[in-house]
């Protein structure tokens, strides 16, 4: 693939990540769903590393942990190394163990957020913020809505992969 084409290719998933960043971060954020807020950035990242694989998956999921730390107040470094690792674990996961479909994509999607959420519980048991019950409580319908999403995002980035040719070699 020229350099060109890598350029283009990855212009096009980041035009692409804008809608999904503006649904996420101006539309969503201002209409809970029984109090909980989908998260539809690792919802990108997962989308991408599994369409692309888990070189690529890393690379975009360090792009959008640093949008993610830049743009919310809430912004953690640790989402830069978090979607990082995202990207990397469902990409090769994808890849090598799952089919690269949207169902691989589901499942990828799913654990990526259970992953992030049982790190922030975590978090919150050390500092001891709260208890185990009031966390799930918000942790689970979390992910449940952020699931809701995922055909979407998916039909996005796969969009976009069709488009691009969808070459592993980036």
């Amino acid at each position: 693939m020229t350099r060109q084409a890598l350029f283009h290719k990855w212009f096009l998933y980041a035009l692409a990540l804008f809608p999904v960043w503006l649904l996420d971060a101006c539309i969503l954020s201002r209409y809970p769903l029984f109090g909980v807020r989908p998260m539809l950035l690792p919802l990108a990242v997962v989308a991408v590393a599994v369409l692309e694989g888990s070189h690529a998956g890393a690379g975009f999921g360090l792009g959008v942990g640093l949008l993610w730390a830049l743009a919310y107040s809430s912004g953690k470094g640790m989402m830069v190394i978090g979607l990082t690792l995202v990207g990397l674990l469902t990409g090769a996961a994808a890849q090598y163990a799952l089919s690269q479909s949207f169902l691989g994509c589901l499942l990828c999607s799913a654990g990526a957020l259970a992953a992030i959420d049982l790190w922030r519980i975590a978090v919150r048991l050390f500092v001891r913020s709260a208890g185990w019950t009031s966390m799930l409580r918000v942790a689970v319908p979390e992910i449940l809505w952020s699931l809701a999403w995922t055909p979407l995002v998916y039909l996005i980035f796969h969009a976009v992969y069709r488009r691009v040719g969808g070459s592993r070699l980036a």
